[in-house]
């Protein structure tokens, strides 16, 4: 299993890559396309019942000018220019050939629609003085006598009207869209900093950190609610994980105790007289104290696991020398490794302080090479090294000895979890379970890799000096991943 940190994303250059941002996109569309289409229905609307109105009138004039005798109407039409004060009405007498008679309009409408039918014109309609008319209805009539009647009225100042109340519904979408825009903005952003925060605390609690708890705002709305259902369910979940962590530390105090009697009772019947002349005996009690030391070990471990694992996160940190801490390491186990004859090598790189515990650090890398030396076979080679990166100091602790099977490797930081090559060798299997824990502490990153994966580091030199594929544990120093999991415990 390995777990990685998500990517830190600053919320102010991500809130415009939000679902919520994305919504906004979408519902803005969506109301222009609407708005568009409302002022097109209202266009429509409105000229057709300008059309029809302004048909109505000219209909009337018409119907007026058909009761007129055919030898008065010439003069009917000149003396109702010779009145037309607003000039909205323009009129036009052809005969049969389309010649002018009478009225101010010069040419016959080549439109050719007649029986008081309403046109259209745009600026298209030649009047006596030599000007176009401006936009016009127009309607034509057929006289029984074979001259044809024009009548047209202009509709400037109406479509004006019309014009005016589109561009104000247009205008008034407009900002309409942008106080929603804005109102959108205000509540979304306000929103994103409530996810972003509930998104640093869940990764927080997902490192283990059960004490947090989502913030929970004062509007009671969705997020609240899921809010407190998630405080709820940590609640239970943090109750539930300290019950099962008291009891199995209360299983592993209380039997350390009666196990470190049993082992001083043994010794004091190892010490007798009548006890000593028996071989047999001896031999059982040493095996019986031989594996309560075993059994001692492993409740020292857990005991130790769970004490990390409750410590307040960064509560002790401080800045620590790793170059310091592995020669000093380096120097501790040399004269261990010296005798099991195994070739030791040391390259400690200058790197920068890292942000820790120095205690546990020591302890978590004392387990490493520990391990090492203890499964590298007799004459073998063992290498610490540390390493000066672009990101960070890494810590590098390699053998040559049985390696861990990729298949396995996954398991390896488990509890009393032993590999397959390391089940003949003495141990708890909790060693790199208490490594684990530490790095978790760190934020830290454990890569379990063969020894000759890389033929660059001395921690290679060391694994080529014998046949087996060997083990390299590099421990990345830095701030930002969690432990990964990576195929081994033995």
């Amino acid at each position: 299993m390995s777990r990685s940190m998500p990517e830190a994303h600053d919320p102010a250059s991500r809130r415009w890559h939000t679902a919520t941002v994305r919504w906004l996109y979408v519902f803005t569309a969506l109301f222009g396309i609407v708005l568009t289409l409302l002022v097109g229905v209202i266009s429509w609307v409105a000229t057709g019942s300008i059309e029809r109105d302004t048909d109505t009138i000219l209909n009337w004039q018409l119907t007026y000018f058909g009761s007129v005798p055919d030898g008065q109407l010439a003069g009917v039409i000149t003396h109702r220019l010779e009145y037309e004060h607003r000039h909205s009405n323009y009129y036009g007498l052809f005969d049969r050939a389309g010649r002018h008679i009478a009225g101010d309009i010069a040419v016959l409408p080549s439109y050719g629609v007649t029986g008081r039918t309403g046109v259209t014109l745009r600026h298209t309609l030649l009047l006596l003085d030599g000007v176009r008319s401006p936009i016009v209805r127009s309607m034509t009539d057929k006289r029984p006598d074979g001259r044809q009647l024009v009548v047209a009225r202009d509709m400037t100042s109406v479509l004006q009207i019309r014009e005016i109340v589109i561009r104000s519904l247009m205008a008034g979408g407009g900002i309409a869209v942008l106080l929603v825009i804005a109102s959108s903005l205000v509540l979304g952003v306000r929103q994103i900093r409530r996810v972003y925060e509930m998104r640093r605390v869940t990764f927080c609690i997902a490192q283990g950190d059960l004490a947090q708890r989502l913030p929970v705002g004062g509007s009671s709305d969705e997020l609240d609610m899921l809010a407190h259902l998630v405080n709820h369910m940590l609640d239970e979940i943090e109750r539930l994980m300290g019950e099962v962590k008291g009891a199995c530390d209360g299983i592993a105090h209380d039997l350390r105790t009666p196990l470190a009697r049993l082992h001083t009772v043994l010794g004091r019947v190892a010490a007798l007289d009548s006890v000593r002349t028996d071989e047999a005996g001896m031999a059982l009690i040493e095996c019986a104290r031989t594996e309560t030391d075993r059994l001692l070990e492993r409740f020292r471990a857990m005991l130790r696991i769970s004490e990390i694992g409750t410590l307040q996160r960064r509560g002790g940190f401080g800045f620590v020398d790793l170059a310091e801490l592995v020669q000093e390491l380096a120097e501790l186990y040399e004269p261990l490794a010296e005798s099991r004859a195994l070739k030791w090598r040391a390259q400690i790189d200058e790197a920068a302080p890292i942000h820790g515990d120095r205690a546990l650090l020591f302890e978590a890398f004392s387990n490493l090479i520990d391990n090492a030396i203890k499964f590298a076979p007799w004459g073998g080679s063992v290498s610490v090294a540390l390493r000066a990166t672009a990101p960070g100091a890494v810590v590098e602790i390699a053998d040559n000895g049985p390696g861990i099977p990729d298949v396995e490797r996954a398991a390896v930081l488990q509890r009393f979890y032993r590999g397959s090559a390391a089940r003949q060798i003495p141990g708890s299997g909790l060693g790199l379970s208490m490594v684990s824990a530490v790095l978790r502490l760190h934020d830290f990153r454990l890569r379990i890799e063969d020894a000759n994966d890389n033929a660059n580091d001395c921690a290679n030199d060391s694994a080529n000096d014998s046949t087996e594929s060997g083990v390299r544990i590099s421990v990345e120093c830095w701030p930002g991943a969690l432990v990964v999991n990576e195929p081994g415990e033995r």
